[in-house]
């Protein structure tokens, strides 16, 4: 049975979550979240030690959540030619463009950050985004095997940062001037076209 502080725990984190999507950080306040949440502010204390606390687990939630099928699969990618691995990549990688709710808040408040980084932000991202890296350095090496340790991190990055751009402005490219429509079908036309470019990429830099 779920006790009922877990309860508790849950219903902050989750008007926490929605609040700081649509407000950031510095625009969400803990009257704010201790009235969505209906729950007192010595709740968030007892449970989060403060707003620091209750954001970083916010944060912890959004990175697992954008991460954790890259990790449960890291066998399985592994197995894979190195082409459909890259391929396998980039398809999780945009699935949060055919979601329309928690993922969603999670590249909101990712937005938030880049245009008002917070250190709580920049103290995390070292520890939750370690893992991820290192599956998109592993990738990349596997074109690039001779490559040095500099050469195999900036390409990880332009590599997520191919699929990151289409998540994070998805809203702003259904507009002008893109005026791109991301369904199902077009996000899948989307991977293709990544994918592909991506491989002819890093097999042209070997």
């Amino acid at each position: 049975m779920t006790r009922p502080s877990e309860i508790t725990r849950e219903r902050i984190l989750k008007a926490a979550e929605r609040l700081f999507a649509e407000r950031g950080y510095e625009g969400t306040s803990i009257r704010a979240i201790v009235a969505k949440a209906r729950v007192n502010q010595a709740a968030i204390n007892y449970h989060f030690a403060g707003k620091d606390g209750l954001y970083r687990e916010v944060l912890r939630a959004a990175f697992r959540a954008l991460t954790q099928d890259h990790i449960a699969h890291v066998e399985e990618v592994r197995g894979m030619s190195r082409e459909r691995a890259l391929s396998e990549f980039v398809r999780r990688q945009l699935r949060p463009l055919m979601t329309r709710d928690e993922l969603s808040r999670h590249i909101r408040i990712f937005n938030w950050e880049a245009v008002q980084p917070t250190a709580v932000f920049r103290k995390l991202v070292s520890e939750e985004a370690a893992p991820f890296m290192g599956l998109a350095v592993e990738l990349v090496r596997r074109f690039l095997p001779d490559a040095d340790q500099r050469t195999l991190t900036i390409a990880a990055v332009w590599l997520i940062g191919q699929c990151s751009v289409f998540v994070r402005n998805r809203e702003q490219l259904a507009g002008p001037p893109a005026g791109l429509s991301l369904d199902e079908a077009a996000v899948e036309g989307l991977a293709e076209l990544l994918s592909r470019w991506a491989v002819g990429g890093l097999a042209a830099a070997a």
